[in-house]
């Protein structure tokens, strides 16, 4: 069986990787048994191996921002642009999110309604495989300002969110992409939210009343365990 890659594009923030790791660690954990294979990490400032190695590739969140289009983030939408056409397995979590959308002719930019972060309500809008409900709601944690406000072509909403009308796409048959957090739980996103709490306060926003919310989302969770069960029954 090949290994599940996962594409790192940043790490999170230092009091969360003191408490869980990296992002990396976050996912495979949350994962968990839904994928008893091996595992590839892949450094997303290096050189990119051929996908083909892969049964599927999660792509990580990152504090940068798509729109600033910094060399090695072309890079990376070059390199999923090419994954994708090529019906590769992709699930791409926030910044890996807003790479897929733009990289396969969307639009990313600074998210219209504000900063979107801590537990929020994810509405259901399509039926999925990767979803357990075809109508609904679930929770998921969020921390982004950046969006994808344009969809490319044959792009499909899954979910939304009350600031972001694109919270889950799928991009097509084979890629998948979560403007939330699944592999993060209510303490990681805590952490999220005393590193911005500052910008918050600044932007009007009540942190405590945030902080106060958060919660562990397991329906979120589920969704990334699907995505991972999917890229093991095509090996």
């Amino acid at each position: 069986m090949r290994p599940l890659a996962i594409l790192i594009a940043g790490e999170p923030v230092p009091a969360a990787f003191a408490a869980r790791g990296s992002f990396a660690e976050m996912i495979r954990n949350a994962v968990g048994a839904a994928w008893p294979g091996e595992w590839a990490e892949l450094d997303g400032r290096a050189e990119l191996p051929d996908f083909e190695r892969f049964a599927g590739i999660v792509v990580t969140g990152s504090s940068a921002n798509v729109p600033t289009r910094e060399p090695w983030i072309l890079t990376i939408e070059n390199y999923l642009s090419r994954a994708v056409a090529a019906r590769a397995d992709v699930f791409g979590i926030c910044f890996g999110h807003q790479l897929l959308g733009q990289a396969l002719g969307g639009l990313v930019e600074k998210n219209p309604n504000g900063r979107e972060i801590g537990t929020v309500e994810v509405e259901i809008l399509a039926a999925d495989p990767l979803l357990t409900a075809s109508r609904g709601a679930f929770a998921a944690n969020m921390t982004h300002v950046d969006s994808v406000v344009k969809l490319p072509p044959g792009a499909r909403v899954l979910a939304r969110s009350a600031l972001d009308e694109n919270a889950m796409v799928r991009f097509s048959e084979t890629a998948w992409g979560v403007q939330f957090h699944p592999e993060i739980d209510a303490e990681i996103c805590a952490h999220y939210l005393a590193a911005r709490r500052a910008a918050m306060l600044e932007e009007g926003l009540d942190a405590d009343a945030i902080a106060a919310h958060l919660a562990d989302t397991p329906a979120a969770v589920e969704i990334l365990r699907r995505f991972a069960e999917s890229a093991r029954s095509k090996c």
